[in-house]
C-alpha cells in the first residue's frame, strides 16, 4: 500500500488531536508537538485511542504530557545505574583475564584467551576494538600510540576495555574463558549464564536510553534471566521479566553488591512520589513491589546473595 499522508504542520497536528477528542489548551500543544514529536507522543496516548481513533472520553493532553516527562526521567534514573553496573564489569572482566593469563594482550594474541568465540567473530571483536582505539581521543590512548604501537598492534586489556562499547565488553564476557565469567559474576551474586543474559539486556536497554526510546510501558522482546531459585526474586514479590521493573530490580541488585552506599534506590522512590498518577502497571511494578527483598537494605542483600552457591537458573515465564 502507498503511504499517502501529508505532513501536517504542528497547528494542524494539535488541531487533529482536538477534533479525535483530547482535551488541551492548543497553544501549549502546539508548542509541545514542536519539541515532542507527534509520533513519539503517539506511544503515551495510545491506551486512550479507540479503534476509529478517536479517543476516549476525558483524554488529556497534559496527562499524556507527564507521562512522557516521567518516562524521560526514568531513562535517566536507568542509565545512571546501568553505566555503574557497566563500569564495574569492565573493571573485573578486565582485572580477571588480565590475571587468569598473566599477559596483557592474550585476549588479543592468544585464540585460547577467548574459547567463547569462533574465528570469524574473534577477527570481527578485534577488528571492532583497532577501530576504537584508533579514534580514541582519550590522553591514555594517545600516549600509547605515541609511545608502544611500534611495538603493539592491540592495547592491554586493562585500556582496550575503557574504550569498548557496552556490546563489545559483552562479547567479550562471551569469549572469556568460563573460569573467567564464573569469577566476574561471582562478584554480581549470580550464574555467569544469568549475568551474560543481564549483559544483554542492560545493552538493549541502555541503546533504547540512548537513542530516547519509550520504557514507561514497553514490553521488552530481550528478557533478562530471572535467578529462578533464589527466593528474593519470587517471594513475597514476584519479578517478571518482560517489564521495566526487571531491569531496576537488577539494577538494585548489582548496586547492592558494588556500591551500597548508592542514594540511587531513593531516587526511584522519589520520581514515583512526584508522579503519583502515573499508572505502575504498565512497568511491570507490583503494589508490594517493596516487600521484594532485594528492595530492602542493601548489606542483608549482599551478604545473602554472596553467602550462597550460584546455580545455573532458567528464564522466568513471561
Amino acid at each position: 500500500m502507498e503511504y499517502i499522508k501529508p505532513p501536517l504542520t504542528f497547528e494542524q497536528q494539535a488541531d487533529l488531536l482536538l477534533k479525535r477528542g483530547m482535551i488541551g489548551d492548543r497553544a501549549t500543544m502546539v508548542q509541545r508537538l514542536s519539541v515532542g514529536n507527534y509520533y513519539r507522543l503517539s506511544g503515551y496516548w495510545h491506551t486512550y485511542r479507540n479503534p476509529d481513533d478517536t479517543f476516549k472520553p476525558n483524554t488529556r493532553f497534559d496527562k499524556i504530557w507527564e507521562r512522557y516527562v516521567f518516562d524521560r526521567q526514568l531513562r535517566l534514573l536507568v542509565m545512571d545505574a546501568i553505566e555503574r553496573v557497566e563500569v564495574a564489569s569492565r573493571t573485573q572482566l578486565a582485572y580477571h583475564l588480565a590475571h587468569a593469563t598473566g599477559n596483557p594482550f592474550a585476549y588479543a594474541t592468544d585464540p585460547a584467551a577467548l574459547p567463547g568465540l569462533n574465528n570469524e567473530d574473534r577477527t570481527r571483536f578485534l577488528e571492532e576494538l583497532l577501530e576504537d582505539a584508533r579514534r580514541s581521543r582519550e590522553k591514555f590512548a594517545e600516549h600509547f600510540r605515541t609511545k608502544y604501537a611500534s611495538h603493539h598492534t592491540y592495547m592491554p586489556i586493562w585500556m582496550a576495555a575503557e574504550l569498548m562499547t557496552l556490546g563489545e565488553l559483552l562479547t567479550l564476557y562471551r569469549g572469556s574463558h568460563p573460569q573467567v565469567k564464573r569469577t566476574v559474576s561471582a562478584v554480581f551474586g549470580v550464574h555467569d549464564v544469568v549475568f551474560l543474559s543481564w549483559l544483554l539486556a542492560l545493552n538493549t536497554v541502555r541503546n533504547m536510553c540512548a537513542h530516547h526510546g519509550r520504557l514507561w510501558n514497553r514490553e521488552f522482546g530481550v528478557r533478562p534471566r530471572i535467578p529462578e531459585r533464589d527466593p528474593n526474586w519470587h517471594t513475597p514479590v514476584e519479578v517478571r521479566n518482560d517489564r521495566v521493573f526487571a531491569i531496576l530490580t537488577i539494577c538494585k541488585h548489582c548496586l547492592n553488591l558494588i556500591a551500597p552506599q548508592s542514594r540511587w534506590p531513593e531516587r526511584w522512590r522519589a520520581l514515583l512520589r512526584d508522579y503519583p498518577y502515573i499508572p505502575k502497571g504498565p512497568m511491570g511494578v507490583p503494589d508490594d513491589w517493596e516487600a521484594c527483598p532485594i528492595w530492602q537494605s542493601p548489606e542483608a542483600h549482599a551478604a545473602q546473595a554472596m553467602g550462597k552457591p550460584a546455580a545455573i537458573n532458567k528464564p522466568a515465564a513471561s
